[in-house]
């Protein structure tokens, strides 16, 4: 499994950063009480709602300081989003308070899409995001939502701009990243990053190797402030720029599922499935590049023996939640990938279908155009095997059995 090495610039800060901290300088701190205090300082606010965040905040950065084996880069990353979040919850209570109709905003009839990555999540949120009914979060508007976005200047926010130099700008740190997952400021956005405001996301192990906060969030976090917190944003979001109805999506929903129902009683869920070992072989190259922007410790066996497990738990979580029946089976759709890759929008209108939505001729040209213009290749094909990661093939097709019997996944070829 490829580990890239970082471009030159990102080295030589990483060698600075290491003789500073011989000399004793170690800039960047991870301190929660040093994070919360620079958040006020940068917002002039002070009051950051329940203090439920605080548990996901202290284990988040005590597993990133013994755990993640942080660069002087990658500390500094660190802090900055890590500060950022807690930026956003406290401007996000801050526009609640002042505006208390925000928290009247109906949340109605939500679509979540609940598989796990690497399974086509990202394209099919992006063609029913080309449905003007649908309203989904777009990047610019949940990592730069304050003030709220406003149904006329939506395409035109200068926020964009800003969003999108962010991005090239973590793009340029690894490159290889853009061949396997798209990234853009008028993209769609999943979950995790509004959950991250509640620290409860399943976003900071997709960043950095945080095991013990991982286990954490994903045995015995309550996630109740987490969606509380979701939709908090969601009614902000809204306030200025509705739509009919939020179609959303994160793997992060498919370790919770009853969380969400709780949130969000009425809403339906879209269900994408894959290989599991096609997923594992994925994800964990995925996450060696990612991670290669905050660490110098990369173990490509080390992540998928944890995203393995991990994994896991989220596909038999689906199994017991699917057959205890809590969600009827009218608000619940399955899609398989390879089907839906081949041929998406007639998969895409059987979700319709399935869930009784009006389906629109010009919705389908705009999908139609936009495939053309996005192939899944276009930056690149993504090339993956799970050889000389020491991972058992037999031992991982047993303990993804019972996901795939039960769901109907079939197996799939290796890539050539």
């Amino acid at each position: 499994m490829h580990v890239p090495r970082l471009p030159l610039v990102p080295r030589s800060l990483n060698a600075a950063g290491r003789w500073l901290a011989r000399l004793g300088i170690r800039p960047g701190s991870l301190a929660p009480d040093a994070l919360l205090r620079l958040a006020r300082k940068r917002t002039g606010l002070s009051d950051f709602g329940d203090d439920h965040f605080r548990e996901g905040l202290e284990r988040l950065t005590d597993s990133l300081e013994r755990e993640a084996g942080l660069s002087p880069l990658g500390r500094f990353i660190a802090q900055t989003d890590l500060v950022g979040h807690l930026a956003n919850r406290l401007q996000l209570i801050d526009w609640h308070a002042r505006y208390p109709e925000i928290g009247e905003i109906p949340i109605r009839q939500p679509i979540f899409i609940v598989g796990q990555g690497r399974t086509g999540t990202t394209i099919l949120h992006e063609l029913l995001a080309l449905d003007p009914t649908n309203r989904v979060p777009l990047t610019w508007e949940t990592d730069l939502p304050f003030p709220p976005p406003e149904r006329a200047e939506y395409t035109t926010d200068p926020r964009i701009a800003q969003s999108q130099a962010l991005i090239d700008r973590s793009e340029s740190l690894i490159p290889d990243f853009k061949r396997m997952h798209r990234m853009g400021a008028e993209i769609p956005q999943e979950c995790v990053r509004i959950t991250a405001g509640d620290f409860r996301s399943a976003i900071f192990p997709a960043q950095w190797r945080v095991p013990s906060y991982t286990r954490w969030l994903i045995e015995e976090a309550d996630m109740t402030s987490a969606y509380a917190y979701h939709r908090l944003t969601l009614q902000l979001l809204s306030w200025r720029c509705p739509g009919e109805r939020w179609v959303l999506k994160s793997p992060g929903h498919l370790w919770c599922p009853e969380a969400v129902l709780a949130a969000y009683p009425d809403a339906c869920l879209i269900q994408t499935h894959r290989d599991p070992i096609r997923i594992l072989s994925s994800l964990s190259s995925l996450e060696c590049v990612l991670r290669k922007m905050s660490s110098d410790e990369i173990e490509p066996g080390q992540i998928v023996a944890e995203w393995s497990d991990w994994l896991t738990i989220s596909y038999n979580r689906s199994v017991d939640f699917r057959k205890s029946g809590a969600l009827p089976d009218s608000r619940v759709v399955d899609l398989q990938f390879r089907e839906f890759i081949t041929d998406p929008i007639p998969v895409v209108r059987r979700a319709y279908d399935h869930f009784g939505l009006e389906w629109f001729p010009e919705t389908e040209e705009r999908m139609r155009e936009y495939l053309k213009a996005n192939p899944s290749d276009r930056n690149g094909a993504h090339r993956h095997s799970l050889e000389g990661t020491g991972a058992d093939l037999e031992t991982e097709r047993a303990k993804v059995e019972r996901y795939q019997e039960y769901f109907d996944v079939p197996n799939e070829k290796p890539a050539a």
